[in-house]
């Protein structure tokens, strides 16, 4: 199934999406009308992934009823981030090649001769994101006035339903709640500035709704395989990146068991994929203009869309 946050009415609610995003069903209301009781574990996305199997036979009976009074147009919501909240957000480097394009174009040379760290290869390394700093589909994203190198960052992301620490890779799967599309909006010409200084990423990635989720979190159990899926970015209706999850070197399994070490992961956590091959300006040299629209698509997780303003 898929699952959204919108706002309706003034109000944040869960829905259940309908008809691939025409219309959604409120899950408060669907469960209100059809009990008579409002349900707690049904008014945010978190509740939902924290009620487990209990909540999920819940949300399977109500999409098998359905109300008529409860479902309503997507004219007639805002979208949100499905995880408006999100616990954590890690950014991972899933796809080596784009490192590998990012690097080749800044250096000037063929991508087939840049070399990586042996680390890159070893490990899923991430950074920690602002996880305040959240938006969602169709959402206009205010460009920081500090940069004008504006890029998208095509990536998708599983978002965790159970936690734990020193989770191993053949369990890791089992923690998975479910998958999104994710845009890691970056500010470039920071980026490179902040690289030089060799402490990492600071206001290239931190800026109001630098990390637009969406449209929906599509559960595991409905997405299946997630390393055949195609993804593709374009802008202004041009397409402009495409790619496959089958590019991965490190899975969301072995980002769940390498984050886990020592550490404890909680249900509600985003964990991004990192940036599919193709999958960026920087790599073909094509950055964001203000009044850009960018759409990022993965089958089976929806169309992700935004507006760059400044």
């Amino acid at each position: 199934m898929k699952l959204a946050t919108v706002e309706y009415e003034g109000a944040e609610r869960t829905a259940l999406v309908l008809d691939q995003g025409e219309r959604l069903l409120l899950l408060d209301r669907a469960h209100h009308l059809l009990t008579g009781r409002h349900s707690p574990a049904l008014t945010t996305m978190q509740a939902i992934i924290d009620g487990g199997e209990p909540v999920r036979q819940t949300l399977e009976r109500l999409a098998g009823q359905a109300p008529d009074e409860a479902v309503v147009a997507a004219s007639a919501l805002r979208w949100l981030s499905p995880l408006p909240r999100p616990v954590q957000i890690r950014d991972f480097g899933g796809f080596m090649d784009h490192f590998r394009n990012a690097r080749a174009r800044i250096q000037g040379i063929p991508a087939d001769r840049v070399e990586l760290p042996a680390v890159m290869l070893e490990r899923p390394l991430y950074y920690l994101t602002n996880r305040l700093a959240v938006a969602g589909h169709d959402s206009d994203i205010t460009w920081p006035a500090y940069s004008s190198v504006r890029d998208y960052e095509l990536e998708f992301a599983c978002v965790l339903g159970r936690g734990g620490t020193d989770i191993t890779v053949a369990d890791a799967p089992s923690h998975i709640f479910g998958y999104t599309v994710f845009n890691d909006f970056s500010a470039r010409d920071t980026q490179l500035e902040e690289i030089a200084t060799g402490l990492g990423l600071s206001k290239s990635k931190d800026f109001t709704d630098a990390n637009v989720l969406g449209p929906w979190i599509t559960t595991a159990d409905e997405v299946g395989d997630p390393y055949r899926l195609t993804m593709t970015a374009r802008i202004n209706g041009e397409e402009v990146s495409r790619g496959t999850t089958a590019d991965m070197h490190h899975t969301f399994a072995d980002m769940i068991a390498f984050a886990s070490r020592s550490t404890r992961l909680h249900a509600g956590e985003v964990l991004g994929s990192g940036t599919v091959p193709t999958g960026c300006g920087l790599e073909h040299g094509r950055f964001l203009e203000p009044g850009d629209t960018v759409e990022l698509e993965v089958s089976g997780l929806g169309i992700l869309r935004n507006r760059v303003v400044s």
